[in-house]
């Protein structure tokens, strides 16, 4: 019993240990790093959650956009590929590390897009029960211009990109961003590739809804899919069946732990 609480325990710190760090590292030294995935999409790296980008001759559609005193380097590194405007940045979720530069590129002229959950939540002070943190509500020009409850297709730079809601994952207020036409699927914090997850309770998330995404995203990929996760390196079908199937074990044990009163 013992051996499986702190199992369990550390766990969580390994979660929590490499959440924190983000918020609070110089960013004067990060480095945004790009990595060319097809002739039109990019991942960008740096602190915080992975960015994805596509170009073209449509403008600039960006897949979240980290830490607010990034976004200069976020732009200097976006440039280096297109000289096209950021026209969409499409949130994946409320969290800081996340959101964090929407209002500088929503000042910057790009409609801020997200699931509605994401707005609400960002409009109001919020409280993450895990690192017993409150969050005050962002600025007005912070949150999301056009919000959706299920889906919301874009046609830009010849790629018809899905946006979809699964519910109860991460957060709340999950969004999967599909490009079928190139094989890409962004996944936002609902994939921690190499890590543990972290499941934002506070925020409706849940491990079966994790599960649940995973699953959705297997369903849709094949053994050439990209896959951009929240954070973590790019990944195959198969790095994310690994992730699911951890998962899976990680519930099962737990829920036998708690009918077996040991937790």
């Amino acid at each position: 019993m013992l051996a499986f609480r702190f199992s369990f325990s550390t766990l969580i710190l390994l979660c929590f240990n490499f959440i924190i760090p983000l918020s609070a590292q110089n960013f004067d030294d990060v480095i945004i790093k790009s990595e060319q995935l097809s002739d039109k999409i990019y991942m960008l790296t740096g602190a915080g959650g992975n960015i994805g980008i596509c170009v073209g001759e449509d403008g600039i559609f960006m897949i979240d956009d980290q830490f607010a005193p990034l976004s200069n380097k976020i732009k200097t590194a976006i440039k280096e590929i297109s000289d096209q405007p950021i026209r969409f940045v499409i949130n994946t979720h409320w969290h800081g590390d996340h959101t964090g530069g929407n209002e500088n590129f929503g000042t910057s002229g790009a409609v801020i897009v997200a699931h509605e959950n994401v707005r609400k939540r960002m409009s109001t002070e919020q409280f993450m029960q895990a690192f017993g943190r409150k969050v005050p509500p962002s600025p007005d020009k912070a949150l999301p211009l056009i919000t959706f409850p299920e889906t919301i297709n874009f046609h830009l730079n010849g790629e018809d990109i899905i946006a979809f809601h699964m519910h109860n994952a991460h957060t709340d207020g999950d969004a999967i961003i599909y490009f079928p036409n190139s094989n890409i699927i962004h996944m936002g914090d609902t994939f921690f590739k190499g890590r543990f997850p972290f499941i934002d309770i506070s925020s409706g998330g849940s491990i079966e809804g994790i599960i649940a995404v995973c699953n959705k995203v297997l369903f849709l990929s094949d053994e050439q899919t990209k896959i951009i996760p929240g954070h973590g390196t790019l990944a195959s079908k198969t790095e994310l069946t690994n992730y699911r199937d951890m998962l899976m074990i990680v519930r099962d044990r737990v829920k036998k732990a708690v009918i077996d009163g040991k937790l």
